[in-house]
């Protein structure tokens, strides 16, 4: 891309325009992870901690290093513990309903 040479007579200088900002991978991952840990049965639990943590991760480090992504993490935070408390919920209902069954 070449951009336009000053003005002659002129002592203003033109720069280009900065770089887009990278966006944080570990913010991506944790929303991927977050949505699959409400989606996926079984196994959703376990994204959902992943999610969580690399939503904490990724928070951090887009505080630190201006990354954009800031929205995937908190998504990714969301969904991650929206899809870790049913997967408990139904964990703990599972475990009444035996508990009660085997008292029965």
């Amino acid at each position: 891309m070449s951009y336009p040479p000053p003005p002659q007579g002129h002592h203003e200088y033109y720069l280009p325009p900065p770089p887009p900002q990278r966006t944080n991978g570990k913010s991506i991952a944790s929303m991927v992870l977050g949505i699959l840990s409400i989606v996926i049965p079984y196994i959703g639990f376990l994204f959902g901690i992943v999610a969580i943590i690399l939503a904490a991760i990724s928070l951090k480090e887009i505080r630190r290093t201006y990354e954009e992504g800031r929205g995937m993490a908190i998504a990714g935070l969301v969904c991650g513990i929206v899809g870790s408390l049913i997967y408990a919920i139904l964990i703990i209902i599972f475990i009444l309903v035996m508990a009660a069954a085997y008292n029965y």
